[in-house]
């Protein structure tokens, strides 16, 4: 990530600085597929400087957070939000040292604390009290994430989402393959959540988005 700029530099969150040189090696890097699959040539986005809301002072160091919802067949099952640390270098990546806090679906209201995998209860920089945290404009955000399946028609999948200051919630990406820390983060398995969804879809597969995301909250939550 980007912030700023100082003569030939680029500024990142920590206030390291990275040369034109260095990004064109990366961007190259890309192109050639050095982080697709399989190796095959891949493109580069470069994307606009999320400014993020103020809601996340101090739950989040040197970086922009996130906010992952699993959908699975059209419902929201679990979510949780990303918080980067120095450790982390400003990524919202619980393998790089982010902390995953786990997020009620029905309030936005974080629930427990994970870095590292272990339980913690403050933020390892600032210091903020992370279950204080509470993401706003939680239904617009699960709305959001729940028109990614009817867009892909993915049946397991991670919407990740972002929340800048004046453009509110946006849709960073669609993960066909997120992760299982998320369980970990929320203190609970998925299991329960995945079967109801299921049946919920075979049952009622004409359901619309605000239906589902009423469902999710007011009986997926619960279990």
């Amino acid at each position: 990530m980007i912030v700023d700029r100082d003569g030939d530099d680029f500024i990142k969150p920590s206030g390291a600085r990275v040369s034109l040189t260095e990004i064109k090696r990366h961007v190259s890097n890309t192109l050639s597929g050095l982080y697709s699959l399989g190796g095959k040539t891949d493109v580069a986005l470069i994307e606009a400087l999320v400014i993020f809301t103020d809601d996340f002072e101090g739950f989040s160091f040197e970086g922009v957070p996130d906010i992952r919802v699993i959908i699975y067949q059209g419902y929201p099952v679990m979510a949780m939000t990303r918080l980067s640390t120095h450790e982390s270098d400003g990524k919202a990546n619980l393998h790089q040292g982010a902390v995953g806090v786990g997020i009620d679906i029905a309030t936005g209201k974080a629930l427990s604390a994970v870095m590292h995998a272990r339980p913690i209860e403050q933020h390892p920089d600032t210091g903020k009290r992370l279950h204080d945290l509470v993401v706003p404009h939680w239904h617009t955000l699960l709305t959001l994430s729940v028109q990614g399946f009817d867009t892909t028609g993915l049946g397991y999948m991670g919407a990740d989402i972002v929340l800048d200051k004046k453009r509110g919630p946006l849709l960073l990406e669609l993960n066909a393959r997120p992760g299982l820390a998320i369980q970990v983060a929320n203190g609970k398995g998925l299991e329960p959540r995945l079967q109801c969804a299921e049946e919920q879809a075979r049952l009622y597969p004409q359901r619309s988005v605000e239906e589902r995301v009423d469902y999710a909250i007011n009986v997926i939550a619960g279990l």
